[in-house]
């Protein structure tokens, strides 16, 4: 660049041209560094560091140049010189604001991913300007799991190769609960069972839909009815009243409300019972003293949770065998021993055999590992398992 002098300064399209090519050298060394910054983080860079490096080296040519020159002059304090230098340090900062655009722009281009076909909605518009996401697609083939109703094929066939987006340097944790998460809520499902490798692919996938409607909470040999009745004073559902026809005055049945609806109320009766009640019929409700009932009350809270319950059979020659149920990291409610007889809440000392029947309450992920251990024997052959015993005889 030419040495900037003092007699240079009273031609002033020489100044400007001056001016011109330190904004140029400002922006092409702040847009170096975006594109850097890009390639290296994936990410936007901070706009201060790259201005500060092309004002830095604006600062070191007037440095070595001009403010040198002028000193040898004599002339230090030149308000034309002053003017001068405030002039480039102004337009420099603009024209390196302009490149730190330009050069994130154009590292957004060059390093973005190669194809965002098939990513959803406005999230391709991000992946395509910003490109600093992970792809986790699902794989073609969808599970069940046990102890809930199967999502529709439709909805399964929807998420099959489908690939979702999430922001950069998440743990495979969070990455795993984000990804629940939209499943839930962009696809109704109502539980995920899901394993997702260290690099972000889905190991394993299965979904169940959470029971609707009053069906599941029914007990055995339990119907639900609907019927015109006055509902007792201040009863609620969950309530035992007795169900009395008033022409002439005899009680009919004892049932549970479930629910009302103006003069329409629903009961949850014996099956056996369910002939007795005409829909015809107005009938008049007695609400009775509250009886505890754990069967209900489980089912109930059993119904909200995140957690089900699944009947786990301990294979022949399992790792389990042996191993005492504190051992387990699931809720065992029940055991049905191999021997016959069902023992609830059985001690956390008792010892596993072979043929028990386990009823076990965990999420569905830890269900699934417990049914992997107790049939675990059954896949692995025997040599296998005896292979290092007999390795070790030989060697011996």
């Amino acid at each position: 660049m030419t040495v900037l002098q003092l007699g240079s300064l009273t031609n002033e399209v020489q100044a400007i041209g001056q001016v011109v090519g330190l904004a140029v050298l400002a922006g092409t060394l702040a847009g170096i560094v975006a594109l850097i910054f890009r390639w290296y983080a994936r990410e936007r860079v901070q706009q201060g560091l790259p201005v500060l490096v092309g004002l830095a080296g604006v600062a070191a040519v007037l440095n070595t140049s001009t403010a040198l020159g002028q000193v040898i002059d004599g002339d230090p304090l030149s308000t034309r010189l002053a003017l001068f230098n405030i002039a480039a340090f102004a337009v420099a900062t603009f024209a390196a604001t302009v490149g730190v655009r330009a050069g994130d722009r154009f590292g957004a281009i060059l390093f973005s991913p190669a194809s965002a076909q098939g990513f959803e909605g406005e999230v391709s518009r991000v992946v395509e300007a910003v490109g600093r996401v992970i792809s986790v697609e699902i794989p073609d083939e969808i599970g069940d799991i046990v102890g809930y109703d199967p999502v529709s094929e439709e909805t399964k066939a929807k998420l099959a190769g489908r690939t979702f987006l999430f922001p950069r340097r998440l743990t495979v944790a969070d990455l795993e609960t984000r990804l629940v998460t939209r499943l839930k809520a962009d696809y109704g499902v109502g539980h995920v069972d899901i394993e997702v490798a260290a690099d972000g692919t889905v190991e394993y996938l299965a979904v169940g839909s959470r029971a609707a409607g009053i069906g599941p909470t029914l007990p055995p040999e339990t119907a639900a009815v609907a019927v015109r009745a006055d509902p007792a004073f201040a009863a609620s559902a969950g309530d035992v009243v007795q169900v009395w026809r008033t022409d002439p005055m005899e009680r009919v049945t004892t049932a549970e409300l479930r629910g009302t609806v103006g003069d329409v109320v629903t009961l949850a009766v014996d099956a056996a019972d369910t002939p007795k009640l005409d829909p015809d019929t107005r009938y008049r409700l007695v609400t009775l003293p509250v009886e505890t009932r754990a069967d209900r009350e489980f089912a109930s809270l059993l119904r909200a949770a995140e957690e089900t319950m699944a009947l786990v059979e301990i294979g022949e020659g399992s790792p389990l065998v042996g191993q005492p149920l504190g051992s387990l990291a699931v809720a065992i409610v029940a055991l049905r021993a191999a021997e016959g007889g069902v023992q609830p809440l059985p001690g956390r000392e008792r010892l596993l055999t072979a043929g028990d029947c386990l009823y076990a309450v965990a999420r569905p992920e830890e269900l699934r590992k417990l049914e992997a251990a107790a049939r675990a024997a059954e896949t692995v052959p025997q040599e296998t398992v005896e292979g290092p015993t007999d390795a070790a005889d030989d060697d011996d």
